[in-house]
């Protein structure tokens, strides 16, 4: 298991600082937390990533985070994926030019 754990469903209005004293409780160890926000308006977009110190710590926070509830709304936590790799296409059509 990795240490990096994604957080979803969260308060539009949490922020790193709560996010990184609830995951920090009962002495687990949190080495950083990132909140993306929309590239268009500057607001959070609902979820986060937590990096656990340990693999140690992301299980115990999984099981004591996930379901619970922060700012009023219920946490949806587990073991971040990786981003699938995107395809490098041009994005264009069939390859033609102009047909007369």
């Amino acid at each position: 298991m990795g240490t990096k754990l994604y957080v979803g469903n969260l308060n539009f209005t949490t922020t790193e600082d709560a996010l990184k004293a609830a995951f920090s409780s009962n002495g687990r160890s949190v080495r950083g937390v990132t909140i993306p926000s929309d590239r268009e308006t500057g607001r959070p977009r609902g979820f986060a990533f937590v990096d656990m110190a340990t693999d140690a710590d992301a299980k115990a926070a999984i099981v004591a985070l996930d379901g619970k509830d922060l700012d009023g709304r219920s946490l949806k936590v587990n073991e971040a994926q990786d981003r699938p790799a995107r395809s490098g296409g041009s994005g264009g059509g069939g390859g033609g030019g102009r047909r007369d």
